[in-house]
């Protein structure tokens, strides 16, 4: 699926921010572009695409800084799979924890890196009270509920809002972002 976020940050963070926004589609993944080759397979071989994510980034791109922001399932891969030592941290927006198991979370309360996590108070797969209860194991997490956002963050305002919180962790110097963009 091919989030209206990740289209946003790609078309607006470079000019606005100074960030390099890379965005990809895992195994089986439509949206308007097509569909990815290779077949879903519900968070299990979808690691080799986060590690070929990571390595284009570093190894063809020449990334100086990189930091993994996932939505949704994307939250999941990066959880499982960005524990790359180049990644500088996680942002995780609405994640559902539906296939991040406790020894990933176990991994990353341990590991000194970031990693935020955005909830929204009415998302349907976890909500902020959910979002305390799974994360409780993992202290260090920056758990931040957002009052009246969805799991697809629709509407301007929670697409400016995300887009500054990522700005505010990887390039704070360029806040505040302009609104007319």
């Amino acid at each position: 699926m091919d989030s209206h976020i990740f289209k946003k940050a790609a078309n607006r963070l470079p000019s606005m921010a100074g960030i390099q926004v890379i965005r990809f589609n895992t195994r089986g993944t439509t949206s308007e572009a097509g569909t990815s080759e290779g077949t879903f397979d519900n968070g299990e071989g979808e690691e080799a695409d986060v590690h070929a994510a990571i390595n284009y980034c570093f190894d063809v791109l020449n990334v100086e800084t990189l930091w993994v922001v996932g939505w949704s399932f994307g939250t999941d891969l990066a959880l499982r799979y960005a524990k790359d030592l180049r990644v500088k941290g996680l942002i995780l927006l609405s994640p559902p924890m539906q296939r991040t198991q406790e020894t990933d979370l176990e991994f990353w309360q341990h590991d000194p890196r970031p990693v935020i996590a955005y909830v929204p108070e009415r998302d349907e797969y976890l909500n902020p009270v959910q979002a305390i209860e799974r994360f409780k194991n993992f202290p260090r997490l920056t758990l931040l509920p957002v009052d009246g956002a969805k799991h697809l963050w629709v509407g301007e305002p929670y697409v400016y809002f995300i887009l500054s919180e990522i700005t505010k962790h990887i390039a704070p110097a360029r806040l505040p972002l302009p609104t007319d963009a």
